[in-house]
This record gives structure tokens, C-alpha cells and sequence, in this order.
């Protein structure tokens, strides 16, 4: 993929690798940089790692989720290596963690573990993680007024601005996938009753923002949606056997089309929703709670569709660092 973003200053041209570790993923992006902020991707990685599993009832990092994520990240290191050449001896690379070790007590641990591989990692704030999501997803849509969603698995990132510039108001949400995936879902599938109550506490701590949104008279042209709960409605939706970027990238989404997936993921039980085609099965567990978000948030926008989009937060990672 080809990204370009209008900056108001240069950036320092050369080779980049940006980490990015979730409360459900683990990802990597190596691309390079010019001078003028355009990425030109070489390479992702993607693993669900599942770094937050039981953190918002025990508020710590479990030991074998943060070495599943250790092993993960020295597979990168390796993957990475293979991106060294004479022209880039060296691939500046930034880690940063979110929700998950934002809300775990023994996050110390973690870092720790990390380092040992050589990876200094920033457990970056709710607010830093949503002003990096707006900069990666408002690259293609330069000039519009955009509203960014980006649903994770411990928080959910709404943020309002002009594509190409500083975002106007944002918030992070401790509200995500897995987080309602263990605070409401019992039955196998989750029952109406499960549903609703979790709809309800959805609404009622997004609501605040959006109100704020429409009182300060801003309509989006368009909403924006990232990461893997927005991708999944495009793969679902095309019964993608092999998970095709080009196909997901800027594709628009009707409401009509994203309730139609929801309701073919929510009605069954999780061995069977981990056999849909376009599901990775080991995002089949959260994807429930993650269309119920997906599906408020357009409730309170007021809006019938969705952009998803594959510039996320690695690419305001990358970016934010090519530019210091």
C-alpha cells in the first residue's frame, strides 16, 4: 500500500519498523519513509496474542500471556533483520503497547521481558494512542472531515477532525472487544438478554462524546473505521478464504451490510463461528462484542456506513517517528 500524508515539516527519509501491541494483536510494519512522510510498505505481521485476557477482572498481565507476546515479538526481530542492507544497517523501530498494559498494575514486568529482547517499549496513554490512530487512518482522505473509530480489545478510540491536521476532540473509551467479551457474554452464544445489557453499557459511556460532537456543531463527511473488528465486516461479507488488503483497504461498508454480519457471527456458538469464512478463528471469541461497539458507534454518529481503513495506528507510529 502506497500512503501519502501532506506534512507541515519534513520528515527524515530511511527505513522504519513500528510494533504495536493490543489487548487482542499483536502487529508490525516495515516500511520506508521519504522526505515527504510517504510510507512505502515492505512488510506486515500480524498475531493475536491476546496480552489482556483476564486484566479487567484481575487488573495484571498473565505470565503466559506476556511471554505469547515475547515470542511473538522475537519472531518479528527475526523477520525484521531480513529488511537489514547496506543502505539500511539500521531499522529504527518503535513499540508501543495500549489498553492492556495501560490498565495492568505489573506492566513493569512486561516491559522488562521486552527489553530482554532488546525492544524498549511505551505503554502510550488513551489520549496519545487516538491522536496516533487519526494521523495513520486520515492519510487517505486528506481535507474531509473525518470521524476515526478505532474499536481495540481493551479501549475504543473516537476521533474527530480534518484529515491532515491535529484532531479537533478525541477520547479513549475503556470500552473494547474483550473487555465486554468478559464482563457480559456467559452463554455460548451470547443471549439476548447478554446482548442488550451490553449494547446499553456501550451507549451510556459513549454517549457523553458524541453529544459533545454534535453540540460543537461537527458533522463528519466521513466515518473511518481501523483495526480488526472493521476488517473482519469486509472479509466476513466476501467470504475471503485468504485475507486480501486491496479488498479491505478504503472499502465502504452500509449499515445494512455490517448488521448482516453481525447477526451471522452473534447466532451461533463459538465453534462454529470459529469455521466462518473471512473470521480468523482466533478473533472469533471478541468479534461479538466488537460489532455491538462497531454498530453504537453508528447509532450515536448518526450515521448508515463506515470506511474502513488499513492505515491505523502503525502508521501514525511510523510517521511520528520519522518526523523527530
Amino acid at each position: 500500500m502506497h500512503v501519502t500524508t501532506e506534512p507541515e515539516t519534513g520528515f527524515r527519509a530511511g527505513r522504519y519498523a513500528a510494533i504495536d501491541i493490543g489487548t487482542v494483536t499483536c502487529r508490525m510494519l516495515v516500511a520506508d519513509v521519504d522526505e515527504a512522510g510517504r510510507l512505502h510498505e515492505l512488510d506486515r505481521e500480524y498475531a493475536i496474542t491476546n496480552l489482556g485476557e483476564g486484566v479487567d477482572a484481575t487488573g495484571v498481565l498473565k505470565p503466559e500471556a506476556m511471554q505469547r507476546v515475547a515470542d511473538t515479538v522475537a519472531r518479528y526481530l527475526e523477520v525484521l533483520r531480513g529488511f537489514e542492507t547496506p543502505e539500511h544497517p539500521v531499522i529504527e523501530t518503535k513499540a508501543m503497547a495500549t489498553s492492556a498494559a495501560r490498565d495492568a498494575r505489573n506492566a513493569d514486568e512486561f516491559e522488562a521481558l521486552l527489553a530482554g529482547l532488546g525492544v524498549t517499549l511505551s505503554v502510550i496513554p488513551g489520549q496519545r494512542e487516538a491522536a496516533l490512530s487519526f494521523a495513520g487512518a486520515s492519510c487517505d482522505f486528506l481535507g474531509e472531515r473525518l470521524l476515526v473509530v478505532d474499536i481495540g480489545g481493551g479501549s475504543t478510540e473516537a476521533i474527530a477532525g480534518r484529515a491532515g491536521g491535529a484532531p479537533d476532540r478525541s477520547h479513549s473509551f475503556n470500552i473494547g472487544c474483550r473487555r465486554v467479551t468478559e464482563k457480559f457474554f456467559r452463554a455460548d452464544p451470547p443471549s439476548a438478554a447478554e446482548l442488550e445489557e451490553a449494547r446499553a453499557w456501550v451507549e451510556a459511556g459513549m454517549r457523553p462524546y458524541f453529544d459533545e460532537l454534535r453540540g460543537a456543531g461537527f458533522a463528519p463527511e466521513r466515518l473511518v473505521a481501523v483495526a480488526g473488528t472493521a476488517t473482519t465486516v469486509v472479509s466476513v461479507h466476501e467470504h475471503m478464504k485468504v485475507y486480501d488488503t486491496a479488498r479491505v483497504h478504503k472499502a465502504v461498508i452500509t449499515r445494512s451490510v455490517l448488521d448482516g454480519v453481525a447477526d451471522e457471527l452473534e447466532r451461533v456458538p463459538l465453534a462454529e463461528r470459529e469455521r466462518i469464512v473471512g473470521l480468523d478463528p482466533g478473533r472469533a471469541p471478541v468479534i461479538v462484542a466488537g460489532m455491538v461497539i462497531l454498530q453504537t458507534v453508528l447509532d450515536l454518529a448518526g450515521v448508515d456506513a463506515f470506511t474502513v481503513s488499513e492505515s491505523d495506528i502503525l502508521h501514525g507510529i511510523m510517521l511520528d517517528e520519522a518526523a523527530n
